[in-house]
């Protein structure tokens, strides 16, 4: 027996209300929405407003005709920008493997995890190989410092109201005061290291990604056994990291 699809009603009738707008006409008063979708005029007047009022639906100067709102073209400008982000990666991330042959990724922040979004994986058997969708706390990575050190110190104290931190391995900080030490430095050096704190024997360089304000919205970040690193290769990172997110900030976020 086929598994009906589970239905919340109102969640149908704003989906509906949105359809709608596909058609023809770009805007509706609350009678002509009312009637096309069969709903009451009530409770179609009361979607209607929560809608307006999260951006959602805008009206003209009369208040009566209702159209689509500033919120969805939000949405469809930070998918594009996102899908723009992940794109453009990809081929800077082949140029770093063909040159360095090391792991690299792309990761943002959702609320005190860091989270991988994209990555090119180097054709070593020893070798870091996070998965995407994968969520590590930010403390812990190079690429999580790296963000972290763009918010103010109310931001983080929202972020870590404990004074204990979660540890990953045992080189990892576990205190906020040590974590506020580390951030300092990010801020110096314009880079995010992690030395074995996610995962022993592999370390990590990372730098920002910036918008148009300059605030870091993501961080490309090179991931390298310990055993593989000298001298050299490590002042290539450097200059890799620093190249790259220099490159995807300016293709992604500073286009004229």
């Amino acid at each position: 027996m086929e598994q009906q699809a589970p239905k919340v009603k109102s969640a149908d009738r704003v989906l509906d209300i949105f359809e709608l707008f596909t058609g023809e006409k770009d805007s509706y008063n609350l009678t002509e929405i009312s009637k096309n979708l069969n709903m009451p005029s009530s409770s179609t007047y009361l979607i209607l407003q929560n809608m307006l009022s999260r951006g959602y639906l805008e009206t003209d100067r009369s208040g009566k005709q209702f159209r689509i709102g500033y919120k969805l073209f939000a949405i469809r400008s930070g998918y594009m920008r996102n899908a723009s982000l992940t794109g453009e990666f990809n081929y800077i991330a082949e140029k770093i493997i063909h040159n360095l042959n090391e792991t690299v990724s792309l990761s943002i922040r959702t609320g005190n995890q860091l989270l991988y979004i994209g990555e090119k994986v180097s054709t070593h058997s020893l070798r870091f190989n996070p998965s995407l969708g994968v969520t590590l706390p930010l403390h812990a990575t190079a690429s999580g410092k790296i963000l972290l050190a763009d918010l103010s110190a109310e931001e983080l104290r929202a972020l870590y109201p404990s004074d204990e931190l979660e540890k990953v391995t045992s080189k990892t900080i576990s205190s906020f005061s040590d974590l506020l030490k580390e951030l300092d430095k990010v801020r110096k050096q314009e880079f995010g290291y992690n030395m074995g704190e996610t995962v022993d024997g592999v370390h990590c360089v990372a730098g920002a990604v910036k918008d148009m304000d300059d605030r870091a919205v993501a961080s490309i970040s090179i991931s390298i056994p310990v055993v593989r690193i000298t001298g050299e290769v490590w002042g290539n990172v450097h200059d890799w990291i620093r190249r790259s997110c220099e490159e995807l900030s300016n293709k992604v976020y500073r286009q004229n």
